[in-house]
């Protein structure tokens, strides 16, 4: 896991009763307290005494929000505020979801039925990748993050981890892509698939926005 201190980067410094607040929340949070409350007016800067305790105790930290579209306000903010460091933006990746139902006055049943926004999937899988490779996260969410996402000692089992100069057997590489779901595809080249040439092969992570390509000379990573 790659270990990164959180750096906050801002034009300004607290003020007021901010740099009270900020100390306040360290502290606790160090002494182990389960519960503390920041109270202040809209424009207040609550976000930016929160980043300011993040600096101070770095630990990864889960910011929840009560809809999505604070949620993404928050987490733009954040982002500003960690530049260097993984913010990552957690929600409910459906954008319509109809539970099944039966409607016994009319008998009649009524099949389940959802949109999945693939865009939001792909955040969310980032979130789940930035949680297993390093310690600088920050988590801006909903309240979908209560629902479990499986086991994690599977999900990393499942983990295709590379490194130039090591082993790699081209045809076990391809099998343990398909087991995890990726899809060959030579010529749509989009998130969740790979395709291969000769002894090169280009993945598309299910979580980026840029593919990765790992070329080969003979049963040895040869580039990444």
């Amino acid at each position: 896991m790659e270990k990164k201190r959180f750096k906050l980067v801002s034009n300004y410094s607290p003020q007021g009763d901010q740099n009270s607040a900020i100390d306040k929340l360290s502290e606790g949070l160090k002494k182990g307290c389960k519960y503390q409350s920041l109270l202040g007016v809209t424009g207040s800067g609550k976000t930016y005494s929160v980043a300011n305790t993040i600096k101070n105790i770095q630990l990864p930290t889960l910011v929840l929000a009560p809809n999505k579209t604070l949620a993404a306000q928050l987490c733009t903010e954040f982002k500003e505020y960690f530049p260097e460091n993984a913010v990552e933006y957690f929600v409910s990746y459906y954008d319509y979801y109809q539970p099944e139902a039966y409607l016994p006055g009319k008998d009649m049943y009524i099949e389940k039925d959802t949109s999945i926004n693939e865009e939001i999937e792909k955040l969310r899988l980032s979130t789940t990748n930035s949680l297993y490779t390093r310690d600088d996260v920050i988590v801006v969410a909903s309240v979908s993050c209560i629902y479990g996402l499986g086991s994690p000692s599977e999900y990393a089992k499942q983990r295709v981890v590379l490194k130039i100069g090591e082993d790699l057997d081209r045809e076990e590489f391809i099998g343990k892509l398909v087991n995890i779901r990726y899809e060959r595809n030579e010529y749509e080249f989009s998130n969740g698939k790979f395709r291969v040439k000769g002894d090169t092969v280009e993945v598309y992570p299910a979580y980026q926005n840029r593919a990765v390509r790992i070329q080969l000379f003979g049963d040895e990573v040869e580039a990444i």
